[in-house]
């Protein structure tokens, strides 16, 4: 998939791509992790009270899976 956009020289390409099995993994683990224990009540130590950003941590390294070359 590219994405055009544009900038001060033009219009660039942005290539995406899926990322790789283990970044995947990595994101999916720790967005079922942060879902139990929100829902079911599990504490977890250094992850309750936090789960917002650990979410968005998963977000953000499925996200840079898709973007960065090799991840």
């Amino acid at each position: 998939m590219r994405v055009r956009f544009r900038n001060e020289e033009g219009v660039g390409d942005m290539g995406l791509k899926a990322p790789g099995i283990v970044t995947f993994m990595v994101s999916v683990i720790l967005t079922v992790i942060v879902l139990t224990s929100k829902f079911f009540g599990a504490e977890i130590p250094g992850l309750t009270g936090n789960e917002s950003w650990a979410l968005l941590a998963s977000y953000a390294i499925l996200m840079l899976g898709c973007m960065v070359r090799g991840m």
